[in-house]
């Protein structure tokens, strides 16, 4: 079993509000990729790992985080994204190894995925397809009209706000992307298989798996990263 994880990064991140990179802002000191790229590299079933950057920043990566990283950091190859998030993985998929059989995609600025489940999902890739990681919403949701009344209250036993790690037979997600080539607002690849009318599995993942978004989550990731030390 050979596992190409690709971890998009070239997004610009306009909701941080500050004018640094939001990937390289630092949590616990180090910046926010090194983080996500540490879990990756040092895990023992990933063989290759595609960063997927902007262009103009591979000398930065290189200087800020490529040098704190251990020997394990061989496993990186850097790559050039496109317009959208969906450019940018297809980017990754098409850079993977010949010898690829499934592919792994994780949201770059997500620092606290841990060990534990990326090998969750990845050990579901021995029965299925494709995988993804999600938790059970905890807020009521009501959808409304366009006047901002409520419509109805949704039941939300069945639902789940989906996160990365996402895992796919490498075949599949090729094909998915090549499908809808033309679709530059997906930003969802495990809703790309649905398209396709195969199923995908839902490993339970954690509330501590955020996205650094905006700059209260940077406050909320240093958080939980000093609650895992004591």
């Amino acid at each position: 079993m050979y596992i190409s994880a690709i971890i998009p990064a070239a997004g610009s991140g306009s909701r941080m509000q500050t004018r640094e990179n939001k990937l390289y802002i630092k949590l616990a000191g180090k910046p926010v990729l090194y983080h996500t790229l540490e879990t990756f590299i040092n895990n023992s079933f990933i063989n290759k790992v595609i960063l997927v950057l902007q262009t103009g920043q591979v000398k930065k990566f290189e200087k800020n985080v490529l040098k704190l990283l251990n020997d394990k950091k061989s496993k990186i190859q850097t790559i050039i994204g496109g317009a959208s998030r969906k450019d940018s993985v297809f980017n990754g998929i098409k850079a993977a190894p010949d010898e690829t059989d499934y592919i792994i995609i994780h949201d770059g600025v997500r620092p606290l995925i841990t060990n534990d489940i990326l090998n969750k999902v990845i050990g579901a890739l021995e029965i299925e397809e494709a995988v993804t990681t999600g938790v059970k919403v905890k807020d009521t949701i009501k959808i409304k009209d366009h006047n901002n009344y409520v419509v109805k209250t949704v039941n939300r036993d069945n639902l789940i706000s989906i996160q990365t790690p996402q895992a796919f037979n490498y075949d599949l997600i090729k094909e998915a992307h090549q499908t809808n080539i033309f679709d530059k607002n997906i930003t969802d690849d495990a809703y790309l298989i649905e398209l396709m009318n195969k199923k995908v599995k839902i490993i339970i993942g954690s509330y501590d798996n955020i996205k650094i978004t905006t700059p209260i989550d940077i406050a909320l990731a240093e958080n939980i990263l000093k609650s895992r030390s004591k």
